[in-house]
């Protein structure tokens, strides 16, 4: 997941794909559906007061304009946002420095468009 090579690959569904990255989607799956049951049986999570879980079941203009913007951040520069902060330790990955000020700059946008046009 932090290689965007890799990454890119995997997205690349019509060219050169490399389905390994679907050995860790299903890791990934499956320690959630395991382990959920477990932890929503929890009157609350350890570190916070309460859950916070969704009450909207709404597929709306919001979360589809939220998830192609995602999905083409993350397609454009092979980093998703967790691994691609996790590698600013890492040495000599200088698009990063590229990356990272965009994603902030798209969370600001998007503070400021709920702030103009609130829901």
């Amino acid at each position: 997941m932090t290689n965007p090579d890799k990454v890119l690959g995997f997205l690349d569904v019509t060219g050169d794909w490399d389905p390994s990255l679907l050995f860790v989607l299903g890791g990934a799956v499956s320690v959630t559906l395991v382990s959920f049951r477990f932890i929503l049986r929890r009157p609350a999570p350890v570190l916070a007061p309460a859950f916070q879980l969704p009450t909207s079941k709404a597929i709306d203009a919001p979360l589809i304009i939220g998830a192609v913007l995602f999905g083409a951040g993350w397609g454009l520069s092979g980093y998703c946002p967790g691994p691609g902060l996790a590698l600013l330790a890492a040495p000599g990955n200088q698009e990063l420095w590229l990356f990272v000020p965009a994603l902030f700059a798209g969370q600001a946008l998007f503070l400021l468009w709920r702030r103009f046009f609130p829901q």
